[in-house]
């Protein structure tokens, strides 16, 4: 665990190759997104009122297990960890146990879609009324219509009623909303609101024909497209069947899991109907840290690998059973345009299989809609479908002589373990400031003294570096110069400060002159790289500036050709400005000072009016808020911060 502590992986990024765009990056980082919008609308399904024939002819297409079932009521917060586990590269979850994924056996038996067929593919539109008067009988308003989709309230105001006396014509064009509408708002949900495109309206022409599709292979394939593309840091919404994703985590993970009020025995068909009744459990305070924590810390007892092993085989129809086969094809599934891989050998134990080291993915092309209509996809997709169409040939799997180890050693070098930080990202960062300070204080009291000119410029530079570092990580803090009047004067925190950006403007109104001379009023001066010497640094000491010096120009040498200044203007006061002015590099600003200069305390900073100092002016920041180690904090209660 102490090398994911620091490296949550992938070790080998040959597999994980987008983790820099991936949202687990961010999170890492301390960029929360929260949970995402999740796009399905089913609410309002049962207010179809469909007639007997209508049922008759949704059955003949296909979706006469899908209609049964209800609108279950989604837990954003567990989706959205799901999706922070979720690799577009291979189209699984890459849990601490191991790869899964949703595959077509699970569509099959929760959703009870046809997972064998013809390809759902067809004809892109850029316009509804065409399309809609060939199949509806009717056109929608512009205001129901963007580009080649109809909003879904207006199937629902125009078609949820069939009228008793309805031609065949009439019946079979009430039942092609229905099922749009369906389609829309569970499997092809979409993030651009209720609106579902009109591309699907002509495979169901043919009621017949409809029932030919494979409906469960394209609502896989629009889920897989669907988390990748939230999988990345970018996005904050998801859509497709998450019905499907959120039962499928149900019945094989025990995170989230919902307690039912009656033993869970599956007694009909699909499977999702077992979460159809009321739920008893724990569901307030479960928010995605929560269930990223369980999914950090998944162990293998927590995995259902087969959940459907103890089914009630009659219950299932027996076209699902000669399908179910499929689950282990290594496919290509297709969606119009969406086209993702189907990879159930990098997850065979959910079928009962030992896991070996599975085989590459290549890389394809995700292919997206365009604008253009009446295009037909089919010719641009070719060697996708001739994949679909050898589907029984590349069936996967097992060999009974496999090691798993082997698959888990190789597994926890590609995989990205964790995605939330085992130690907060603030204790980190004082971590890593600490150990900065650590640096900075050993290359500050380093002696030079007989040291060649490209060795003091090498520890010069380390100086240099290191500060800029720590200048950076503390960003505004304001870090205050002791006045010639009052050396101990008040030291303002750098989140005071923050709090208090109009400080300087109410400073100017009060003292127009910019009178530096009360013990109250410090100048705040911007912050750049400071070389110090050992002899000169007491660092139990404040730094004590003679009254000769002049405050409105401190100008340090920068080791790396820029020359730094540090600008104060009594009547111009701004915390976070840098002044940056070009200069020579002069190594011997950093040599050792000599004996005389004391070793003790800190040298007095002397000079003619508006002369640069022989060293800049010290300056000190609090450590209070940051940690160091042990042995800096002995010998060093105020780091010297360049």
């Amino acid at each position: 665990m102490d090398l994911y502590a620091t490296n949550p992986g992938p070790i080998d990024d040959s597999v994980l190759y987008d983790q820099d765009k991936h949202v687990s990056s961010a999170v890492w980082e301390g960029q929360e997104r929260g949970a995402l919008r999740c796009h399905e609308h089913t609410s309002k399904l049962d207010q179809w009122m469909l007639t007997s024939k209508q049922v008759e002819l949704i059955n003949k297409a296909g979706f006469g297990y899908l209609r049964l079932i209800p609108a279950i009521s989604l837990d954003n917060p567990l989706i959205s960890a799901l999706v922070e586990r979720w690799r577009k590269e291979t189209n699984t979850f890459h849990f601490t146990v191991g790869e899964m994924t949703v595959t077509l056996e699970d569509v099959a038996y929760l959703l009870g879609l046809a997972i064998d067929g013809e390809p759902v593919i067809g004809v892109t539109y850029t316009a509804c009324e065409t399309v809609c008067v060939k199949y509806l009988g009717r056109a929608p308003d512009s205001g129901y219509t963007s580009g080649g989709m109809v909003k879904l309230s207006w199937l629902k105001e125009t078609f949820s009623q069939c009228p008793e006396d309805s031609s065949i014509e009439d019946i079979e064009r009430y039942t092609r909303a229905y099922l749009l509408y369906l389609v829309g708002s569970t499997i092809f949900s979409t993030t651009t609101g209720n609106k579902v495109p009109v591309m699907y309206l002509p495979l169901f022409e043919n009621f017949n024909q409809a029932g030919k599709y494979a409906w469960g292979a394209a609502a896989l394939s629009f889920l897989y497209r669907a988390l990748g593309n939230a999988s990345l840091k970018s996005q904050s919404t998801i859509s497709g069947c998450l019905t499907l994703l959120q039962c499928w985590s149900y019945y094989h993970l025990n995170v989230g899991r919902p307690r039912l009020n009656h033993d869970p025995v599956h007694d009909s068909f699909p499977f999702v109907l077992r979460w159809k009744g009321k739920q008893s459990g724990p569901t307030a305070n479960r928010d995605v840290a929560f269930y990223r924590k369980a999914l950090d810390s998944l162990n293998p007892s927590d995995v259902e690998w087969c959940p459907y092993t103890n089914i009630n085989p009659n219950l299932v129809p027996e076209e699902t059973q000669n399908n179910l086969i499929l689950g282990r094809s290594k496919t290509m599934l297709i969606c119009f345009d969406k086209a993702e891989r189907h990879l159930p050998d990098r997850c065979l134990r959910q079928f009962g299989l030992q896991q070996p080291i599975p085989e590459d993915v290549p890389r394809w092309e995700r292919k997206s809609r365009g604008v253009d209509g009446g295009i037909d996809l089919s010719s641009k997709m070719e060697s996708e479908l001739n994949e679909w169409s050898d589907r029984r040939l590349h069936m996967v799997d097992g060999d009974e002589d496999v090691d798993e180890s082997e698959y888990m050693q190789w597994y926890l070098r590609i995989t990205r373990k964790l995605v939330g930080r085992p130690i907060p990202i603030s204790s980190e960062f004082q971590r890593m400031n600490a150990a900065l300070r650590d640096i900075a204080h050993i290359a500050d009291t380093l002696p030079t003294h007989g040291m060649d000119e490209q060795q003091i410029y090498s520890v010069s530079r380390i100086r240099y570096i290191v500060h800029e570092c720590l200048r950076d990580q503390v960003g505004s803090s304001m870090i205050m110069v002791s006045s010639p009047q009052d050396e101990l004067g008040k030291r303002v925190r750098g989140k005071e400060r923050v709090r208090r950006k109009g400080m300087g403007k109410r400073k100017r109104r009060d003292d127009p002159e910019g009178n530096m001379d009360g013990g109250d009023i410090q100048s705040p001066l911007c912050v750049t790289s400071v070389g110090l010497d050992s002899a000169e640094v007491d660092q139990s000491q404040l730094c004590h500036m003679d009254s000769e010096v002049d405050h409105s120009q401190l100008c340090l040498p920068a080791p790396d050709g820029a020359g730094v200044q540090l600008c104060h203007q009594a009547s111009m006061v701004d915390d976070s400005q840098l002044c940056h002015v070009a200069g020579e590099v002069d190594d011997l600003h950093f040599q050792h000072a000599t004996d005389e200069a004391g070793h003790h305390q800190l040298t007095h900073a002397t000079g003619e009016h508006g002369s640069r100092p022989s060293h800049a002016a010290i300056e000190v920041v609090p450590q209070s808020s940051l940690e160091t180690s042990k042995e800096v904090a002995q010998q060093n209660d105020y780091s010297v911060l360049v």
